[in-house]
């Protein structure tokens, strides 16, 4: 397994996977079960699953393990994900209404693409990643 997980594309899937599965999790419970109004429940499920990114995505992701301005990097990545979520939005609506894309797979493509975009934009400005110290000595 460790062997798998060396990749960081491979760490960045199971990352958002894991995210975006206890988002609707969350969300099913407080809607079905807790008859929590749906769109309250899809914002604190957003919250939830927000949170859950954050620390995968720093920690384990990207090996990011400083504690340097958190809460500035906190800002940034729920920058990315707002943004991951308008351009996902965009997409979406674009595949769905202008190419005829049943919901589903316009879904899947929109996720593929934001997921990409979203990446970059996490391992270049948001994350610093694993520091690897050269003795040139």
């Amino acid at each position: 397994m460790r062997r798998f997980t060396k990749h960081l594309i491979v760490r960045y899937v199971i990352s958002g996977g894991t995210s975006a599965l206890i988002n609707l999790a969350t969300l099913s419970f407080l809607y079905y079960i807790k008859h929590i109004y749906y769109l309250y429940s899809a914002i604190i499920a957003f919250i939830v699953s927000f949170l859950v990114s954050l620390v995968l995505q720093k920690f384990w992701t990207f090996e990011d393990y400083s504690q340097d301005n958190l809460s500035l990097q906190a800002g940034k990545y729920l920058m990315t994900s707002l943004f991951g979520l308008s351009l996902n939005t965009l997409i979406l609506y674009i595949l769905v209404d202008h190419f005829h894309f049943y919901v589903y797979m316009g879904q899947i493509v929109a996720g593929g693409l934001v997921a990409c975009v979203t990446f970059f934009i996490s391992r270049k400005y948001v994350f610093k990643g694993k520091t690897v110290v050269v003795n040139l000595e």
